[in-house]
């Protein structure tokens, strides 16, 4: 066991109010640090990755591709989403597939745990929307979903209620933070903390955001793709999020190619997403290392959180409860932590 140089209760100053750097400051305020949470930009978010992301609670389902240890912190993130946010809807997701694309389903389903099959019938008392469309699908019945766009503000405004402060088009580096010598600097930033941390790259996510009447879901509906699996994400007020999308690019646009793509599958989902409106077009840069693994990186009284790649609110949460076990009885997690 490591022990920090800082008192457990000095104050804390954290750089970036997106989803990692939000729980952060959460967590530490509740805990009773004097807490300060730094965002160059400003309170709307847009320029955010957390402002683009899907918000799916899915460690199941991500068990498919990603590493164990994404399983391990994301089971534990959604006992802390119940906890912070009861009214979280968790009532799982759905993987349904095509025929043609039935190997790439049975390999899903050996691949991940925590699911029931469906049959039609049982997918259409799910989800009647979906009658007719799928002889068959995966249920996920313990996985969640937030809506970023609504929880981030929500999360700002616990911050507030439990002691914290926002300071917006604040934009602070650690060296300028690091001058108050009892204090304590987290580091949230992502892809802005390069200068520190080169070995990050930005992987593009693009979505589109569609309004319709005709089709209503409760859950996220994953199909498979021979490329990529698509997200349908049911949002408030009849919109749908489309993405999933993860491009080695650093630009911000959506491609042609990513649009027919992700409509033709909502498409294939259910023919009445046709006939939607699209309300946005959109694409954010999710900070990754090599790896593709989360990173609590130390050094004396400064601490960075990054990697989160494409698990940002479903790794956040988790995350920021192993910073603060550090910084109060100077516990290790092997697998996430590296000191210097």
């Amino acid at each position: 066991m490591l022990q920090t140089t800082k008192r457990p209760d000095s104050p804390v100053s954290i750089i970036g109010a997106g989803i990692a750097g939000a729980w952060q400051a959460l967590l530490f305020a509740q805990a009773g640090h004097a807490v300060t949470l730094h965002e160059r930009g400003d309170a709307a978010m847009t320029d955010a990755t957390s402002h683009w992301a899907g918000g799916m609670l899915a460690p199941y389902c991500e068990a498919e591709v990603a590493e164990p240890i994404i399983s391990r912190l994301g089971l534990r993130s959604l006992d802390i989403w119940r906890r912070e946010f009861p009214d979280t809807p968790f009532n799982g997701s759905l993987v349904v597939a095509h025929p043609r694309e039935r190997n790439d389903f049975e390999r899903f389903a050996r691949m991940t745990d925590g699911h029931e099959r469906l049959d039609a019938a049982g997918l259409a008392a799910l989800e009647p929307s979906l009658e007719g469309r799928f002889r068959d699908a995966l249920f996920f019945p313990t996985e969640g979903h937030v809506e970023p766009r609504r929880v981030l503000p929500r999360l700002h405004e616990r911050i507030v209620a439990a002691g914290g402060t926002i300071k917006f088009s604040s934009d602070v580096t650690a060296q300028d933070l690091a001058k108050e010598p009892d204090g304590i600097v987290i580091d949230c930033r992502g892809l802005a903390a390069r200068d520190e941390q080169p070995e990050l790259r930005g992987v593009k996510g693009e979505m589109i955001l569609i309004e319709t009447d005709e089709v209503q879901l409760s859950r996220p509906v994953r199909l498979i793709h021979p490329r990529w699996p698509l997200y349908v994400i049911p949002r408030e007020d009849g919109l749908f999020m489309l993405g999933a999308t993860s491009i080695e690019a650093e630009d911000t646009g959506v491609s042609v190619r990513s649009a027919l793509e992700l409509l033709g599958a909502a498409y294939a989902v259910h023919p009445a997403f046709g006939e939607a409106r699209i309300v946005e077009f959109g694409s954010g840069l999710r900070p990754a290392f090599p790896d593709n693994l989360p990173r609590i990186g130390i050094r004396g009284g400064k601490i960075s959180v990054n990697g989160l790649y494409r698990h940002g609110f479903l790794l956040a949460p988790a995350l920021a409860e192993l910073t603060l076990a550090y910084v109060q009885r100077g516990q290790i997690d092997n697998e996430v932590m590296q000191c210097a």
